[in-house]
């Protein structure tokens, strides 16, 4: 589970990036997060991993008191957390496979890292990684003669490898066109289910959120203006999230 109670995020230059926001999130959910640009969406989903720290109030993860949290035992917490980015972060001249493996880099002794000696059974598991996303014919070649969507399937294979929990996604398909944004979409509701992972996804794209998310989450200056099922998301609850400025683009009703 995943808990706020009263969290706040007031950056140095006096920016609120979270007000008041109080939410729970159950193991196995399917959440998106949508709103402006600027209303929260990223301080919302970087506070559940400590990228960003809270300035107030109490953030809970399976009990795990985020905020508290140090060396070595915030390693530990976040080996339980993928995070994928809109800009996929692999090593581009190297294969596929040896992206997904360096899930397994902070579990290796410093001489199998050093020598890239990875065993056996993390070979298997990359593999099967892979598999799951849809791209094992792509393992053994490098990552930079990919598509974008094929590199961020590799990204969520990557994440996959570390076995977490959660899976916190900011922005993962800003940057695909509208076929392959529906494929990864389609990958992330098939690991939520099949592998019963807590999936948060950041998204721009208010038709998407709505047709793969089975909670939404809008936020608008930091508040949480609405919290419930994608299928009460009405013109009204989207014009309120919105201000009424959502691009009719992306503001159409499916």
């Amino acid at each position: 589970m995943i808990r706020f109670e009263h969290v706040s995020k007031i950056y140095p230059n006096g920016a609120v990036g979270l007000d008041d926001v109080s939410l729970e999130i159950e193991q196995g959910e399917f959440v998106a997060i949508i709103g402006l640009s600027g209303a929260g969406k990223s301080t919302l989903l970087r506070a559940i991993n400590r990228m960003h720290d809270i300035t107030g109030g109490t953030l809970l993860v399976d009990e795990h008191n985020v905020p508290a949290l140090k060396g070595r035992s915030l390693r530990r917490f976040r080996r339980n957390i993928g995070m994928i980015f809109q800009s996929f972060n692999l090593v581009t001249r190297t294969t596929v496979i040896k992206n997904v493996l360096m899930a397994r880099v902070p579990d290796m002794p410093f001489w199998r890292t050093l020598l890239g000696a990875f065993k056996r059974e993390d070979k298997i598991l990359a593999l099967e990684c892979l598999d799951k996303v849809g791209i094992l014919d792509k393992a053994y070649i490098r990552a930079d003669q990919l598509s974008g969507g094929q590199q961020q399937r590799v990204a969520l294979a990557r994440t996959l490898a570390q076995n977490p929990q959660i899976i916190l996604a900011d922005e993962p398909v800003a940057a695909l066109d509208p076929v392959t944004a529906k494929q990864v979409m389609e990958d992330f509701v098939r690991i939520n289910r099949d592998m019963g992972i807590s999936i948060l996804i950041n998204i721009h794209h208010v038709e998407l959120a709505l047709t793969y998310a089975k909670r939404i989450i809008g936020i608008r200056a930091g508040k949480i203006v609405f919290d419930g099922p994608s299928a009460d998301v009405t013109q009204d609850v989207l014009d309120t999230i919105y201000e009424g400025h959502i691009p009719q683009s992306e503001g159409e009703m499916p």
